[in-house]
């Protein structure tokens, strides 16, 4: 899981706005804090929602205005009642700002490399990281067919995810 730690050395322990977090789905002690690289056209701003007394990290946005990119980390154990109160306060769970979507993210690492690279002024991969867990005999299936194809595993596996998703949209 994500860190202070880990949300500083991100940010070059650069705060710029930190206030009480208003939602309750993250409890009494929720804080949100803030960097902002001070622009207004082409703004980086991480932020993340945290617990004042055990410092566990709820949350981790990473807005990039330069390439449109709304990306959002929630603590898995805390999904279910942000949904919940993004229902009871009638907004759209998936909604940023500006009629934007949050480009959700699941693992920590992923949402942790586009920020740093962010704040650091650094090209990033805009792709979203997915998690597979393979047996062997998958594994090695996959690896033989990506040689078969003259791919590496990460590029037959990324070929296989974009042709998935484009019957999905097509269905």
């Amino acid at each position: 899981m994500i860190t202070l730690k880990d949300f500083m050395e991100a940010i070059q322990y650069q705060i710029t706005d930190t206030d009480r977090y208003l939602w309750d789905c993250y409890g009494p002690n929720a804080m949100h804090m803030e960097y902002w690289n001070g622009e207004h056209d082409g703004s980086i701003i991480i932020n993340c929602v945290f617990d004042t007394k055990d410092q566990t990290v709820y949350e981790v946005q990473a807005w990039d205005d330069l390439n449109g990119n709304e990306y959002r980390w929630i603590h898995p154990a805390y999904i279910e009642g942000v949904a919940g109160e993004a229902l009871r306060r009638n907004v759209d769970f998936f909604q940023s700002i500006d009629d934007k979507k949050f480009i959700d993210i699941e693992l920590p690492e992923d949402i942790m490399e586009k920020a740093t690279a962010m704040v650091a002024g650094d090209e990033y991969d805009q792709r979203i990281m997915v998690q597979l867990d393979l047996s062997y005999k998958q594994e090695h299936m996959l690896m033989t067919l990506a040689h078969e194809a003259d791919m590496s595993l990460n590029q037959f596996v990324d070929y296989i995810l974009r042709l998935k998703i484009k019957e999905l949209q097509a269905a």
